[in-house]
């Protein structure tokens, strides 16, 4: 065999050698719809280095020492990897998104002008847009699924007349809260558990589109000089939003969804958050007018249980609302709603919580409810609670009765009232009659876990009373993960219970009594 004929067949050999080594980095190339993590050896990065500068290596690379054996260079989970270059889209919905920008666009040529129309009902607006997008996809002549005709005028619909990728989201029942970290990254809350939606936006400018939306029609703005906005959407739903520069990985969006349909008190007793003993001691603390505050966290359902204790409120007294975006869903019919307003771009116009409390004191309101305290208005309200307007309730962010109290000693002092400590405690004392305390546990459920009497001030410091506790000894469900405890009564009968029976309220005498006890009674 001459020189170049064992030179041509070593040549042929050379792939065949290499194919082991081949298989296994093919295979671990990055997937349709990973999360956003490139693989590349070096010749790949020698090639991308060729192909354009700025490109950056955010993805694994071999090293000389250890036999070629490749190791991720981003840390899953850190921000590089979290800002890392999304996967490319597969030619299918790559062609999709096109056709979807195109029917966007032709959508807004026909009937752009008649989508801000005031003669037009919600309903003859989406039937509008319904004909006019069934006719802009039917010229695009593409061939097109019956799945995929459906999901682009969806999408197209969701974009011109909803919110985009989020409407499936609020459309969802069991989507109680959602969550945008920036256009890449949705979370949602189901059952009380958080997990990540596939629900995306195309781009940061799509997500700012919306959030734009949804404060311009609240009468609010958001943009470079006012980069942080609370706002509510048409069914109540609470809005936060903040946008870069303050939002560092992009604008940031939080829905907090409200039922359609307001829980009822039967409502929370089937969820387990409280249980019918304690539904009538609340009910009849309502009628009796006792003043009541709604302590809990973040997220512990604080809006929804006032809305449950207003409920109780009788027909035909007049009940004024203070709120920072309107929240709360009264089903009486004389209810007056005030919302404070956020400074115009001059720093003028300004309405606070506290302006609305003082005012609401000349509106002759028979009840004050205050969405929450969380500044000097909290002065305001226990000087009301204390100067004849019983019955008010309000809601304060607090992990237990006895830190409620705290907070509002010094919410009290941001009012810039030079009061002596003592002279706060005393308005607390005597204006306060129940705490009401919400914890969402580990499992992801809302339980009241106390109902407690503020008794009064002894010495410098405000007595408590517990009436109902909730029971952490019963332990944890080894399967389910679930609490076994429930919120029982302590045997301990609140004083308030007096005035129930000046009011001819009837109280069931088991009520107050230990679970043994209260067997034993029945």
């Amino acid at each position: 065999m001459s020189l170049s004929d064992r030179i041509r067949a070593k040549q042929s050999t050379v792939p065949a050698l290499l194919e082991p080594f081949a298989a296994p980095a093919a295979a671990s190339g990055p997937r349709a719809g990973s999360a956003p993590t490139a693989h590349a050896t070096r010749t790949d990065a020698a090639a991308g280095a060729t192909a354009g500068a700025g490109s950056s290596n955010t993805g694994q690379t071999a090293r000389p020492d250890d036999g070629g054996a490749s190791r991720p260079a981003v840390r899953p989970g850190s921000l590089t990897a979290r800002h890392a270059a999304p996967p490319e889209a597969t030619p299918t919905s790559d062609a999709l998104a096109k056709v979807k920008d195109r029917a966007a666009n032709a959508l807004f040529d026909r009937v752009g002008a008649r989508l801000s129309d005031p003669t037009l009902s919600e309903d003859q607006l989406h039937a509008l847009v319904r004909s006019e997008l069934n006719q802009v996809v039917e010229e695009e002549k593409l061939p097109l699924t019956g799945e995929e005709r459906k999901r682009l005028t969806r999408e197209v619909k969701d974009d011109i007349l909803g919110l985009g990728p989020l409407q499936r989201l609020l459309d969802d029942e069991r989507v109680t809260e959602i969550m945008v970290n920036g256009p890449d990254l949705v979370y949602v809350e189901q059952d009380g558990k958080l997990t990540r939606s596939p629900a995306r936006f195309t781009s940061e400018e799509h997500l700012r589109r919306i959030i734009e939306r949804i404060v311009s029609k609240v009468g609010r703005r958001i943009d470079d000089s006012s980069p942080l906005v609370d706002a509510r959407l048409a069914d109540g739903s609470r809005v936060n939003a903040v946008i870069p520069p303050l939002a560092f990985s992009g604008s940031s969006l939080t829905i907090r969804k409200f039922a359609k349909d307001p829980f009822l008190v039967d409502d929370l007793i089937r969820f387990g958050t409280m249980s019918p003993d304690m539904a009538v001691l609340l009910r009849a603390c309502v009628e009796a007018r006792l003043n009541i505050v709604v302590s809990g966290g973040t997220g512990t359902g604080k809006t929804t249980l006032l809305n449950v204790l207003s409920s109780f409120i009788p027909e035909g007294e007049r009940i004024v609302t203070i709120e920072d975006a309107v929240e709360l869903q009264l089903q009486q019919e004389h209810v007056v709603q005030l919302e404070s307003r956020p400074p115009n771009t001059e720093g003028k116009g300004e309405v606070t919580i506290r302006d609305l409390v003082r005012n609401s004191l000349r509106m002759r309101p028979d009840r004050i409810v205050v969405g929450e305290v969380r500044g000097g208005e909290s002065l305001d309200m226990l000087q009301a609670m204390n100067t004849g307007h019983d019955g008010s309730l309000s809601t304060v962010h607090a992990n237990s009765p006895r830190d409620a109290v705290a907070r509002l000693e010094t919410l009290v002092l941001m009012a810039g009232m030079d009061l002596p400590l003592r002279a706060i405690r005393e308005q607390v004392a005597s204006a306060v009659d129940v705490i009401v305390q919400l914890t969402r546990l580990r499992d992801g459920t809302r339980r009241v876990t106390a109902i407690t009497e503020v008794h009064g001030l002894e010495g410098d410091k405000v007595t408590l009373q517990d009436a109902f506790v909730f029971d952490y000894g019963a332990g944890v469900d080894a399967v389910t993960g679930k609490f076994l405890g429930a919120t029982v009564a302590t045997g301990m009968r609140p004083r308030f219970t007096d005035r129930f029976a000046d009011l001819g309220i009837a109280l069931p005498p088991h009520i107050f009594a230990t679970p043994a006890l209260g067997r034993a009674s029945r």
